[in-house]
C-alpha cells in the first residue's frame, strides 16, 4: 500500500523500480517495519514481471495501433501496396514490435509519410528504404519499403517467424532454389510470384495462413496436402460463458440476450459465478435457482433464441466442484475453472484439474492455464495429462476469448485436437462489449489450427442443446 511505498522511499531512497530492486537484491527490505522475506521475494518477483513484459501489448491493442499507421500510410500516394506483417498478422497473443511492409517506386517519401503518422513521440532510426518510430503510447513501428516486384516475397518473409523462415528456405533449397526476402531464385533468376499464393504453389504447397506460419507442423500438412480450411468468425453460432448482474456482471439476462440476437447469434449460454467466489459474488444455491427461473421466462418470450442455463463452478483446493450434484444437474452445462491457490506445484495443480474433469457433470474446462497476459503467468499444470484426461471424459476445452487470458494456449491447441477434445471459443463477458471478444478467440482458435468442426460453438441450437442433454442424461 502507500504506507509502505512511503516507507521505502523514505528509509531507502527507492524511487525507481530499478533502484527497488536493486535494494531487494541487497536484502535492504528486511530490514524495515512491515517488511519480511516474503514480502520482499514477491516484490522481486514483481519487478521481475515488469521487466519480463516490458514494451510489450496484446493483440487489440497491436491491432488497433496497426491498422492506424496502415490508415495514414494509404494517404500517400506513392504507396502501391501495402499490409502488416510480423507477429500481428500472425496473430500472435502478444506483441512487442509492430511490422509494416509497403511496396512504392519512392521510397523516400514513403518513409518520410511514415514518420508524420499520428502520436509518433520519436523517429529511432530513418533509413532510405525502412524506418522505425515510437508512438507516446510506446508501441513501435517498423516499415520497410520494397518494389511492387519484390513485395510478396517480403510479405512472406517478414511475416513468418524465424523457424518457419528457416524451414521454408530448406524447402526451397531441396527444390534447387533459394529464397529471401528479396525472392524465389533458379540459377540466380528470380522466379515471379504475383502475391503469396504463387510463392506456396512454386514451392509444392497449400496456401498457408499467416496465422499459421510458425513451424509447428504447418509445412508438413500444407506439403501433405492435408491442411484443413480455418474456423471464420461467421461460423460462431452462439456465445457460451457470460456473466451477468447476479454475479459481477453489469447486465440483466434480458440485456445480454438481446446483444447477441443483435449480432446474429442464435443462443447465449449463462454461467455466473459459483459460491465459493465470493470476491465475483458467487451465487449461493438459492440465487442459482432464482436466475435459473429467470432465465424460464425470457425463454418463454424469446421465440428463436434460446438461452442455455449454466454455471461457472470454481474448482476446489482438492478438485471437488462448488455445489452438490443434485443442484449443477438441474444445469444444462457446467464449465469448471480454477480461479484460487495458483500456486499450487505442478503435481497437485495437474491433480486438481484432472478431478475436477472426470466429475461426471463437467461440460467444459474453463481457461485451462490460467494466466492473464502480461500481468501473470499461468500455473504449474501438465497440459499432455490434462488434455488427454479432457479426451477421456468427453470434456470440451475452452478458449477464453478475453484479450487478457486468450487461453487455451494456442501453442496447446494442435494436441488437443489430435486427442479429439472439441474446442469452445467463449466471450466470457461480464458487459455487452465483451461480446465482440469473440473476434479474438477466433484468431487464436485459427493460430491453433481449428476448422469449423473442431470447434463447439459453431454446432446450432438443437445440435448443442442436444449434446448438453445428452452429457446429463449419462449421469443420471
Amino acid at each position: 500500500g502507500v504506507k509502505k511505498v512511503k516507507t521505502v522511499w523514505r528509509k531507502l531512497g527507492a524511487a525507481s523500480i530499478g533502484e527497488l530492486e536493486y535494494a531487494c537484491n541487497e536484502n535492504r527490505l528486511v530490514e524495515l517495519d512491515g517488511f519480511g522475506a516474503k514480502s520482499q521475494e514477491r516484490i522481486l518477483k514483481g519487478i521481475e514481471t515488469i521487466k519480463k513484459f516490458a514494451g510489450k501489448r496484446r493483440l487489440p491493442d497491436a491491432l488497433a495501433v496497426a491498422d492506424s499507421i496502415l490508415d495514414h500510410m494509404k494517404k500517400e500516394k506513392s504507396v502501391i501496396r501495402l499490409d502488416i506483417a510480423g507477429s500481428v498478422r500472425r496473430r500472435n497473443e502478444v506483441i512487442k514490435n509492430i511490422d509494416i511492409i509497403s511496396a512504392s517506386a519512392r521510397p523516400e517519401k514513403v518513409i518520410s509519410h511514415f514518420a508524420k503518422a499520428p502520436g509518433v513521440m520519436e523517429v529511432v532510426f530513418r533509413g532510405e528504404t525502412k524506418s522505425t518510430i515510437r508512438l507516446e503510447s510506446g508501441a513501435r513501428v517498423n516499415i520497410r519499403v520494397v518494389s511492387e516486384e519484390e513485395f510478396p516475397y517480403a510479405l512472406h518473409y517478414f511475416t513468418g517467424s524465424l523457424e518457419y523462415n528457416r524451414a521454408m528456405s530448406r524447402r526451397a533449397k531441396s527444390m534447387g532454389l533459394e529464397m529471401n526476402e528479396y525472392g524465389l531464385f533458379k540459377n540466380g533468376e528470380l522466379v515471379r510470384c504475383n502475391d503469396e499464393t504463387e510463392i506456396f504453389q512454386t514451392l509444392g504447397l497449400q496456401f498457408i495462413p499467416a496465422e499459421r506460419r510458425e513451424n509447428i507442423g504447418e509445412i508438413g500438412e500444407a506439403q501433405n496436402k492435408s491442411a484443413k480450411t480455418l474456423i471464420e468468425i461467421e461460423d460462431i453460432t452462439g456465445v457460451i460463458h457470460c456473466h451477468t448482474y447476479y454475479s459481477d456482471g453489469l447486465e440483466t439476462v434480458e440485456t445480454m440476450a438481446e446483444a447477441c440476437v443483435a449480432r446474429g447469434y442464435k443462443y447465449l449460454g449463462v454461467s455466473d459465478h459459483s459460491r465459493s467466489a465470493g470476491y465475483a459474488g458467487g451465487l449461493t444455491i438459492d440465487d442459482l435457482k432464482r436466475q435459473s427461473d429467470h432465465i424460464d421466462k425470457v425463454n418463454e418470450k424469446s421465440p428463436g433464441f434460446h438461452i442455455f442455463k449454466g454455471v461457472e463452478s470454481d474448482i476446489l483446493a482438492d478438485g471437488k466442484l462448488d455445489y452438490p450434484d443434485e443442484v449443477l444437474e438441474k444445469l444444462d452445462f457446467v464449465i469448471a475453472s480454477v480461479h484460487s491457490r495458483f500456486n499450487q506445484d505442478e503435481e497437485k495443480m495437474t491433480e486438481r484439474i484432472i478431478n475436477a474433469v472426470r466429475h461426471p457433470l463437467t461440460t467444459m474446462l474453463g481457461h485451462p492455464t490460467g494466466r492473464l497476459l502480461l500481468a501473470r503467468d499461468g500455473y504449474s499444470v501438465n497440459m499432455s495429462s490434462v488434455i488427454e484426461a479432457c479426451a477421456e471424459a468427453g470434456v470440451i476445452m475452452e478458449l477464453n476469448a478475453n484479450p487478457h487470458r486468450l487461453d487455451i494456449d494456442w501453442r496447446h491447441i494442435g494436441d488437443a485436437l489430435k486427442a479429439g477434445v472439441k474446442i469452445s471459443v467463449n466471450a466470457d463477458a461480464h458487459r455487452i462489449p465483451g461480446l465482440d471478444h469473440i473476434k479474438y478467440g477466433v484468431m487464436i482458435a485459427r493460430k491453433g489450427g481449428c476448422a469449423k468442426e473442431d470447434v463447439f460453438n459453431t454446432l446450432d441450437v438443437s445440435a448443442i442443446s442436444e449434446y448438453f442433454k445428452k452429457q446429463n442424461a449419462g449421469h443420471k
